[in-house]
């Protein structure tokens, strides 16, 4: 089992403090986290920091931790753009960029970005072989249905080859069960914070499922999920914090994305995440909404030890 820990976003205006950031993530490499993840959500009333600024500046602040985002909607950017920034992250860390990649799903404002909404799924297809190609060949000739390149070139390359490792995330079955059979692409599966352990369990079966028709080997595919999380000696006080926070992230209440996450006692929260090992997991992606640096401390000392 590999354990990770969010970056800290959720900075309004004026509020960021370098200092305390810097403070934050160095403890998390001391305490031996795998690496520290992102999120993306451009649009939103909760202020946020966007993921590849917040990764660049982790990245100044850390020598081993391993960075990345779950997930970057790919079909929002241009793919030549995204590719230049991450193989840009990957060199300014030494490489220790990972990223993860989703289509966003048929309802996300396409308009807002100047896209259209038709044939996402082609065009998420689309932008990463173009980011792959850009990262790997010296010379790059595509014509597709929505980027053209002639005789293309991008420098530096990734500092990992021939590109940091891609994450897929994703929820749909048949999205799954594609992801798994792009040849050379994803090299794991990221489910989500807002899914419910069970779903997790459901899809990760297809995604093995999908690696044995494959005939991909089952421990060369990661399988890792987020987890929305919050640990208080007092279980009903967790719980109230985490569903506001929650219903501020996404802007609604939702008793579905509210069931997913995990709230309570330390020895609740164990009971909870192994659950979430039993049904595949095989790094966890800790995402607390409030006081950061406190429920880091209480898991790496209340909650990793009883999960080892």
């Amino acid at each position: 089992m590999r354990f990770a820990m969010s970056i800290p976003q959720f900075h309004a205006d004026g509020e960021f403090d370098p200092a305390a950031f810097r403070t934050h993530l160095t403890r998390v490499e001391e305490l031996g986290f795998h690496s520290a993840w992102a999120q993306e959500q451009p649009l939103g009333t909760r202020p946020q920091l966007g993921p590849l600024e917040a990764m660049a500046f982790a990245a100044a602040c850390t020598q081993r931790l391993r960075l990345g985002c779950s997930v970057l909607v790919s079909t929002l950017h241009s793919p030549v753009h995204l590719a230049k920034s991450i193989a840009s992250l990957d060199q300014l860390s030494r490489g220790r960029i990972e990223a993860g990649f989703g289509t966003g799903g048929p309802r996300r404002p396409f308009a807002a970005f100047g896209v259209a909404p038709e044939r996402y799924a082609s065009r998420f297809y689309e932008g990463m072989e173009v980011m792959t190609r850009l990262w790997r060949d010296s010379r790059v000739d595509f014509s597709g249905e929505f980027w053209q390149l002639d005789d293309a070139a991008m420098e530096p390359k990734p500092f990992q080859k021939p590109f940091p490792p891609l994450w897929f995330g994703g929820s749909g079955r048949t999205a799954l069960r594609r992801a798994v059979a792009s040849p050379g692409l994803f090299t794991g599966f990221f489910g989500a914070g807002q899914v419910r352990t069970e779903t997790f369990a459901e899809q990760v079966g297809t995604v093995r499922q999908a690696l044995a028709e494959s005939g991909r080997p089952l421990e060369a595919f990661g399988i890792a999920k987020r987890v929305y999380i919050a640990v208080d000696d007092d279980s009903r006080r967790a719980r109230d914090r985490i569903d506001a926070e929650l219903a501020a992230l996404y802007m609604r209440k939702s008793p579905g994305i509210e069931a997913a996450a995990i709230a309570g006692t330390p020895a609740e929260c164990v009971r909870s995440l192994r659950e979430v090992v039993t049904a595949g997991a095989e790094l966890i992606l800790f995402t607390p909404l409030f006081e950061a640096s406190e429920q880091t401390e209480r898991l790496a000392a209340e909650v990793l030890p009883r999960l080892g």
